[in-house]
């Protein structure tokens, strides 16, 4: 599959959709094109039922080394009111990422730092390599991790946050695991086949499961049992009743893999 983006590599293998940032002269440093690029991919993506799950990953020594060089130079000169449309068009796109209906797998290796660590964020699922560094090194540059901030803090919890956020100190894939910013660390020899392990665990899932089980999350996070025990009963009603729910138990009554599971071979 082609790509019809200048920054960005789509390759689709049957449901998997696998994207790169590829900007490796500057290690996929965001800028303004990157993120007009990103949101419009997850626009197509997010309309596009042949899509099952996403890996995201960068194109060669990093993952996403946080803003452009030249971006951060052209800022310099911007008013309060062009920076404002800058910083919504960004986290425009880091939402669009998040409530994407299918899980997004994270392919960290090397750096992610700053806006790369907030991509991590906004993963479902994060797999890193042990070299992997992670970082909200904007406090460093005189600014801060506002955009990326609630993405982050729902992902690390409060404590993590004032501490990493507010030192701007970067730390490893042991300690982003640590935080819950990570899931599975491995050797970067063992990376794609992590990833792939992980892509196979989700395929094995039922796809209208998976997407009301992602949008239902956030909606009970931080939530008492009783304020949400009528959301979550009308959940598994209507699931249980859809003919994926029927297909599902009826697979698992006759003992047989349901019609959306791979062949195991």
């Amino acid at each position: 599959m082609t790509s019809p983006y200048r920054h960005l590599l789509v390759r689709r293998e049957g449901p998997v959709e696998h994207l790169t940032l590829s900007r490796p002269e500057v290690r996929n440093a965001f800028n303004d094109e990157v993120i007009i690029e990103l949101s419009e991919w997850a626009g197509r993506t997010a309309a596009d039922p042949a899509v099952r799950v996403v890996v995201l990953g960068g194109a060669g020594r990093a993952f996403c080394a946080g803003a452009d060089v030249a971006w951060m130079a052209r800022m310099r000169t911007y008013s309060e009111e062009e920076n404002l449309r800058d910083a919504a068009a960004m986290a425009s796109m880091f939402g669009a990422l998040d409530t994407l209906p299918v899980p997004l797998v994270g392919r960290i290796h090397g750096a992610a730092l700053g806006g790369g660590t907030g991509l991590a964020a906004v993963c479902d699922v994060v797999v890193a390599s042990d070299d992997a560094e992670f970082g909200f090194t904007e406090v460093r540059l005189g600014i801060l991790p506002a955009v990326i901030s609630p993405f982050a803090v729902a992902k690390i919890g409060v404590s993590a946050a004032r501490e990493l956020m507010l030192t701007g100190q970067r730390f490893g894939a042991a300690r982003a695991r640590e935080v819950g910013l990570v899931h599975r660390v491995v050797p970067v020899t063992e990376l794609d086949a992590a990833v792939a392990a992980c892509v196979r665990e989700i395929l094995a899932g039922a796809p209208g499961g998976i997407a009301a089980a992602k949008g239902l999350i956030p909606r009970v996070a931080g939530a008492r049992p009783a304020e949400v025990a009528d959301l979550t009963s009308r959940a598994i009603a209507a699931q249980r009743v859809s003919p994926e729910g029927q297909e599902g138990l009826a697979a698992f009554l006759e003992k047989r893999r349901p019609g959306w599971a791979p062949d195991a071979s």
